[in-house]
């Protein structure tokens, strides 16, 4: 696909700036740069390069944290039942683990509900806050849910129970008159840092008990590898107080003492720990459990202390995580046939993909829409038929605001829910037909034409003089790369190919390159179709990722290609 290379816009003063920064950290030339920017104010880059535990901000400036903490504590001190309401995706795992452990850790038995995704749906419900009254509950702490549930706090309220909501979602214009709502998107919010994961906000919790009750640090810090998985599997920034969460949590998990985890690990078999190993190699996993409708098996696994039963339970997390792949594989190229039939029909383009089919499984079509776009580079939607109800899931581009346009074409629908980027809705299934009408030609009168092509950031040019191994490991300071951090994008000009190959049947792309005195690789995952494209002895322009390639003890730099064209000499 065609994509637009665009070098970040520049701070002022750049060059100042970097070489202040190299003389002030010791650092060389081109991670200097890619900090300078960042435009991180000055007094947080030591912060930002080397986060500490006390870094961490005072927890009772959060929205209702002291009376949540009072209420918490009164119940333990009167011996009342306390259960954790959480969300079956990875962060509302974690965040349920994260609370449970603490609790538990204090010799307090605490409940745990996480709702069914396929019967129940994300978020509060009236049928489980009916059976959690039937069990004898007094306090109910939610957790990565529960800001806009209005109407489910005031029939727990009716049912004599207690609620305290901790979430990271956006309020709606009302909040539940729940007894603390603790959530740093409110718009009295004070707290310095307001774009932490539910599993964030939980650990915030877990550090206020800890103050007030007079417990020493390490009793909850030590679940911060928990929170970081949670924290880098729910794509929130990870800049300030999540980068302090991810960076120190990550050097936990390589030392981990929670058992399950550890499980999951070696499953995944990656050779370092990192974020990438998080995204795909934990969190698809844990997330599996809950899109086949298995969530309390992913809590399980992090609860559990048996060695054995934490085998178990990883193997049944893989399990799951290869019928979902399945799944998604199948939907993903009836999906795709779909698209070409309507491309065939109508013989262009269109500005968004509607697809609906009966038998899609609607825990997987999510994963399938965010596929779609990305190869497509257009908002789509997949809705499943189930029987005269239908569900479905969206995705969207920069610019476009999905849940914006799904809002002015709601005439039909039963539900929807989401943000700018992504998008869940529920209708009947006559309907489907009259929904796509409308939402097609919302956006073929508002997207932009400049944004139906994606663009390629670059952080700077680099060239033959500027990178070694060394200079490639100090880029590692700036891990964990995520939302908002992403991973440096370099451009390598005038490259000639000196080899070109195909992996995996045809699948990916490897180069052998040359700079003028210098030879470097670099390897294109599903970038295949482009070795038809260029032949040896072309001068090419490459932007990718600088890494370091070992194999037998040797180390070689490599680059991992996001794009090449010709060479614009």
């Amino acid at each position: 696909m065609k994509k637009i290379w665009k070098k970040i816009d520049e701070i002022p003063n750049i060059e100042e700036k970097t070489k202040s920064i190299q003389e002030k950290y010791n650092l060389g030339k081109i991670v200097s740069r890619v900090i300078a920017n960042k435009n991180i104010d000055d007094n947080d880059i030591e912060k930002f390069l080397k986060p500490t535990r006390h870094d961490f901000y005072d927890p009772f400036l959060m929205p209702d944290m002291k009376r949540a903490v009072d209420r918490i504590l009164k119940a333990i001190e009167n011996n009342e039942r306390i259960i954790v309401y959480g969300d079956y995706d990875v962060d509302g795992i974690t965040s349920s683990t994260i609370l449970k452990r603490f609790m538990q850790d204090r010799g307090i038995d605490v409940g745990v509900y996480i709702p069914n995704r396929i019967n129940e749906g994300y978020g509060l419900n009236k049928d489980a806050i009916r059976k959690i009254a039937e069990d004898g509950y007094n306090l109910m702490i939610t957790v990565d849910c529960g800001i806009t549930a209005i109407e489910e706090v005031e029939f727990a309220k009716k049912l004599n129970m207690d609620v305290i909501i901790t979430d990271h979602h956006e309020p709606g214009e009302e909040l539940p008159k729940a007894l603390a709502v603790v959530d740093c998107k409110r718009k009295d919010n004070k707290y310095q840092f307001r774009e932490l994961a539910g599993c964030g906000v939980a650990f915030k919790l877990t550090q206020a008990l800890a103050i007030k009750m007079q417990i020493k640090e390490d009793e909850y810090l030590k679940y911060l590898d928990i929170a970081c998985i949670g924290t880098i599997s729910d794509i929130v920034p990870l800049i300030d107080e999540n980068r302090v969460i991810a960076k120190l949590g990550l050097m936990l998990v390589k030392q981990t003492r929670n058992i399950g985890l550890r499980e999951i690990l070696k499953l995944a078999g990656f050779k370092e720990i990192n974020a990438t190993t998080v995204s795909f190699g934990i969190s698809p996993r844990i997330n599996a459990c809950g899109r086949m409708g298995h969530q309390e098996v992913a809590l399980q696994l992090f609860l559990t202390d048996d060695p054995l039963r934490a085998r178990e339970l990883a193997q049944k997390l893989e399990e799951y995580n290869v019928e979902r792949q399945n799944i998604e594989k199948r939907i993903f190229e009836e999906a795709i046939q779909c698209i070409e039939e309507i491309k065939n029909e109508i013989n262009e383009e269109p500005d968004c993909y509607i697809l609906g089919k009966e038998g899609w499984h609607h825990g997987v079509i999510g994963i399938v829409s965010s596929k779609i776009t990305e190869s497509y580079y257009k908002p789509s939607i997949l809705v499943c038929f189930e029987g005269e109800e239908a569900r479905g899931s969206g995705r969207s581009i920069e610019g476009f605001d999905i849940h914006e346009a799904v809002s002015k074409c709601n005439k039909y629908l039963t539900n929807y829910g989401g943000h700018s980027m992504a998008i869940g809705l529920g209708l009947k299934t006559n309907n489907f037909e009259k929904f796509k009408k409308e939402f097609e030609e919302y956006t073929k009168n508002n997207i932009k034409d400049e944004k139906s092509t994606p663009e390629l950031k670059i952080d700077d040019e680099i060239n033959q003089n500027e990178i070694n191994i060394s200079t490639i490991k100090e880029l590692s300071l700036l891990e964990p790369f995520g939302e908002a951090n992403y991973e440096p994008v370099f451009i390598y000009k005038n490259l000639k190919i000196t080899s070109i190959r195909t992996l995996t049947d045809g699948k990916h792309l490897k180069l052998g390159l040359q700079d003028i005195h210098s030879y470097i690789d670099a390897i294109g995952f599903s970038m295949g179709e482009l070795a038809d494209e260029f032949q040896i002895g072309d001068k090419v322009d490459i932007v990718g990722n600088l890494q370091i390639n070992s194999y037998n003890n040797t180390e070689k730099i490599q680059v991992l290609l996001k794009d090449l064209r010709k060479a614009v000499l």
